[in-house]
């Protein structure tokens, strides 16, 4: 009986790779569900950033590099720059 137990316990061991992929999706359901309630739209294009740059630490971990350092310019740096001009046209708050 006490082999069994052993190992079904190592079957359901989790290595470091799938903590690290749990914690980032974690994250991203956070910041996907922050970005939705909001009503702050200069809060929102942050959060956004925050949620590109961890997609970009997805990409990167998951062994496309090319893909992270794009998601990381355009994700989190044109687009936030692009919103945050828009919002600072258009108001901030979401009415």
């Amino acid at each position: 009986m006490t082999g069994s137990v052993t190992a079904k316990y190592r079957e359901m061991r989790v290595n470091a790779t799938d903590l690290f992929d749990l914690v980032l999706l974690a994250l991203l359901l956070t910041c996907a569900i922050g970005i939705a309630r909001l009503k702050d739209l200069a809060a929102c294009a942050i959060l956004f950033s925050a949620y590109s740059f961890i997609l970009c630490l997805v990409w990167a971990h998951r062994g496309a590099p090319d893909v992270a350092m794009t998601e990381a310019a355009v994700g989190a740096g044109i687009t936030t720059v692009l919103f945050l001009v828009v919002i600072s046209r258009v108001g901030r708050r979401e009415k």
